[in-house]
């Protein structure tokens, strides 16, 4: 199994453009310690000719050029990329399917909920229906995004897309809203969970025994974006776990045994984006990576 992370940051990227936080400052000045990224999408692959996509960020087009196994090999028109795998509805998940509506064929893949959303908003019309084949996923289905490349989509706690929300939104509740994909090549099983509120019971089993994990990093403490006066939110009101604390992510998943772990979908305020930053180095002594656009993953 091939994966590319072709995306590492959470909305808006970094540094995001009308931002000034610590990490954004850094970025902004050029210090080789930040490395700018771009908003959180996956390329997977089993045979690394076939490819899928999971979420298309607003920079996908950047994200394709960059990548040398998605350009187009034959003919006048081609694609490597075979389908489309959204996790949610968030804009910086569907944004970038605006961009690839040159009529060459894929298949997208989501639940009935976010291809909802996505019929709601006319702009998707663009998308031309001779080409790209929407297709419904129901959870715990097994799909072939490519060739060789078996996936099911699993629900998580999280909340709807913040467009979506309504007045009272439900966070950690599970649906289809915010889901997480298994990958599966041979014996060999790799998991995607970019907005996840909680690990319960549940989806720790899940995770037992998984080669990979890459996981929601969105935010290094619940009050980040407070503190660093850039929001008002937490990250338990967006949807996310945090990495740090007695009920983080690096505390909840510290039993399991998991082959490799890597954190994605990184907030600009998040103090790990900093190389040589204590958040950093307290991530890699609980054995977690941190992900970069261009990070190559073999499974």
């Amino acid at each position: 199994m091939y994966i590319h992370v072709l995306g590492a940051a959470a909305g808006g990227g970094l540094p995001q453009w009308n931002c000034r936080c610590d990490v954004c400052r850094l970025a902004w000045a050029g210090d080789p310690r930040v490395t700018p990224r771009t908003q959180s999408s996956l390329a997977v692959s089993a045979d690394g000719r076939s490819w899928a996509l999971i979420n298309c960020a607003p920079e996908v087009l950047t994200q394709i050029r960059r990548t040398p196994a998605l350009f187009p090999r034959q003919g006048q028109r081609d694609t490597p990329i075979a389908s489309i795998l959204l996790t949610n509805g968030d804009v910086d998940h569907v944004g970038g399917l605006l961009s690839l509506r040159e009529s060459s064929p894929y298949r997208l893949y989501a639940t009935s909920e976010i291809h909802a959303a996505l019929r709601d908003s006319p702009v998707f019309n663009v998308l031309n229906p001779d080409h790209v084949e929407r297709v419904g996923v129901d959870l715990e289905q097994t799909l072939t995004l490519a060739e060789g490349l078996e996936a099911r989509i699993f629900a998580v706690p999280g909340k709807a897309a913040l467009y979506l929300e309504g007045e009272d939104p439900d966070i950690g509740s599970e649906g289809e809203a915010t889901v997480g994909v298994e990958f599966r090549v041979g014996a060999r099983r790799a998991y995607y969970i970019p907005g996840c509120a909680a690990l319960n019971e549940r989806l720790a089993a899940r995770l037992e025994g998984a080669d990979l994990v890459l996981f929601d990093g969105t935010l290094w403490r619940d009050d980040e974006m407070i503190r660093a006066g850039v929001g008002h939110k937490t990250g338990g009101r967006m949807g996310h776990m945090s990495m740090a604390g007695e009920s983080g992510s690096m505390a909840a998943l510290s039993s399991l045994n998991i082959g490799r772990r890597v954190f994605v979908h990184i907030n600009n305020t998040n103090p790990v984006l900093i190389d040589d930053s204590p958040e950093r180095r307290e991530a890699t002594r609980h054995g977690w990576e941190i992900a970069h656009d261009g990070m190559e993953l073999e499974c």
